[in-house]
């Protein structure tokens, strides 16, 4: 029987909040790493993730095609995590989400591999977000040069290092209001990071159904106005929760699209916060979900406190109130 020792994944945009999340998993059973990043100099801190000489990074850039058949050359899986929530620099959703996607397809096709794509709930050609449409267009682009690939759409991740609750539970600390764009109604499944990650190895190991989409959310389905409270219960912060319309919303982008940080809000953004973020009765009837993997997902609540003290005043020693 063949050893995984004996299988060369490589990882697109592993570097990344998800990625260190999936080489993590893909080296807690023994497969062999190859990351491949735009700049691979700065991916030094997955190396304590596997064992010597278990993780190799390369250099590769989803928007030129050569990089990637590269960086695939004698691997028997691909592994597509990137994406980006901002267009800038050159780096748009067409070029990244769509063509890049469609890059790796190519590419591992033509070497006979196996591939995992990550995408997203709220992937819909028809949206009124880019970010979504491009997602929608990379899936199908996906499909279209691979049709064996297993494709995986998370709702929200939350971790550690996450943009999400770590970028409001940061707002909380200097603002005395946060803002809850439409009302903070939109309901989100907000999904454990390591739990996404595991997929993407049993998706490498043989366990999801070849050319099946997977839609992953947690345990819990939450409006944004829930998820916003549960934050402040965590860091012991006490904001209040101002509703703030769309169109209102929307011209504020325009200008805080250029801020640092946790201030950024771009137009696009906005757009996809008009839609709900959860599971489909769809995925869940065809048992395309954790529960049909046999997975018991983690909840925001469970796992959240456990990174998000530091926003405390005092931080872990923070005393709780009476």
């Amino acid at each position: 029987m063949a050893s995984n020792l004996d299988t060369t994944v490589t990882v697109f945009g592993g570097s990344g909040f998800l990625g260190r999340n999936v080489v993590r998993a893909l080296c807690k059973r023994d497969y062999r790493i190859r990351v491949a990043v735009r700049r691979p100099e700065l991916a030094g801190h997955l190396q304590p993730l596997g064992r010597v000489g278990q993780i190799h990074a390369v250099q590769a850039n989803v928007r030129y095609p050569a990089s990637v058949e590269a960086a695939m050359r004698d691997s028997q899986v691909a592994i597509n995590l990137v994406g980006i929530l901002a267009e800038g620099r050159g780096q748009t959703f067409e070029a990244v989400q769509v063509k890049g996607a469609e890059a790796v397809a190519k590419a591992a096709a033509a070497a006979g591999a196996q591939m995992v794509h990550v995408s997203a709930i709220g992937a819909d050609k028809d949206s009124t977000s880019g970010y979504y449409r491009a997602k929608a267009g990379g899936e199908a682009a996906v499909h279209a040069a691979l049709p064996s690939a297993t494709i995986i759409r998370p709702s929200l991740l939350f971790g550690p290092e996450d943009q999400f609750t770590n970028r409001f539970a940061a707002l909380a600390r200097f603002s005395p209001v946060l803002p809850l764009v439409g009302g903070g109604v939109n309901r989100l499944q907000p999904t454990y990071v390591a739990d996404v990650a595991r997929v993407v190895a049993d998706a490498v190991d043989g366990k999801t159904k070849a050319g099946a989409t997977y839609e992953l959310g947690g345990p819990e389905v939450l409006t944004m106005r829930e998820v916003m409270e549960i934050i402040q219960q965590i860091t012991q912060r006490d904001r209040m929760l101002v509703p703030l319309p769309f169109g209102l919303a929307k011209f504020q982008s325009y200008f805080l699209q250029f801020a640092p940080g946790a201030f950024k809000l771009t137009p696009d953004q906005v757009e996809m916060l008009r839609a709900d973020n959860v599971v489909s009765e769809a995925a869940t009837a065809a048992g395309l979900t954790y529960a049909g993997l046999g997975i018991t997902p983690d909840s925001m609540e469970a796992v959240a406190p456990q990174y998000l003290w530091r926003y405390r005043a005092s931080g872990q020693f923070q005393k709780k109130s009476a």
